[in-house]
């Protein structure tokens, strides 16, 4: 994979109170990426932009709420989320990245 599809793969970090209790657990960290995505990319991107080694990648496809409001109906567009699992002892630091 190039160095700008690496970039591209990992939208950023997911931070929610369940990616916190995700990372305190089973070191298990939660990133937004590409509807297009496969998990071989994000492996590949997490690896080569945060140097640290996974151990494995869950992907899930978040479905768009619908909103209701005073003119009707509208509806938020879909997602897609990574929850990437590393090695005993790795840890990823979000201020040093590179990113």
């Amino acid at each position: 994979m190039n160095q700008e599809r690496m970039y591209k793969v990992l939208l950023g970090a997911h931070i929610s109170e369940k990616a916190t209790v995700a990372v305190e657990k089973a070191n298990e960290f939660t990133f937004r990426v590409l509807k297009d995505a496969t998990r071989p990319e994000i492996k590949q991107a997490v690896e080569g932009i945060y140097g640290v080694t996974v151990k494995n990648v869950s992907v899930l496809n978040v479905k768009g709420k619908v909103k209701r409001n005073a003119r009707g109906q509208s509806k938020k567009p879909s997602w897609k989320k990574a929850y990437v699992r590393l090695e005993d002892g790795q840890d990823i630091d979000f201020s040093s990245a590179t990113n």
